[in-house]
């Protein structure tokens, strides 16, 4: 078939300019999302007490507690803690999307703004 289906559509649409358009995009998007995961942000409770680190995708990559908070040997105390690394984490979660925000907006527009947008269709056919 050497003919071009989409001449019909308004000529001069080039399929292979798109397939290429979108190859930019995903490498584009593979570069961030590489770029995300060797980035890092605190999640911080409690006055600095218990401190989560994660990195740009929402991967947990280190806690720190600080010494001298919390008694071992008494269960509840051990209970808080375990709360406090999870509040922790969400404020550390929360700023990796943040992050992830920042980072992929501009990849994501190209995408009509989110996820099964067409925004990279050109006008023409958009």
């Amino acid at each position: 078939m050497t003919q071009n289906p989409f001449d019909a559509l308004g000529g001069g649409f080039d399929m292979n300019a798109l397939l290429q358009q979108a190859q930019q995009m995903q490498q584009q998007l593979e570069e961030a999302q590489a770029a995300l995961a060797r980035q890092t942000v605190d999640g911080t409770i409690a006055g600095g007490a218990v401190t989560v680190t994660a990195n740009g995708v929402g991967e947990l990559v280190g806690v720190t507690i600080r010494a001298g908070e919390f008694d071992g040997s008494d269960p509840d105390d051990l209970s808080d803690l375990s709360d406090l690394i999870v509040a922790a984490y969400r404020d550390a979660r929360a700023k990796s999307e943040a992050l992830a925000g920042d980072s992929l907006g501009p990849l994501s527009e190209g995408l009509g703004g989110g996820a099964g947008g067409l925004g990279f269709l050109p006008p023409s056919l958009g």
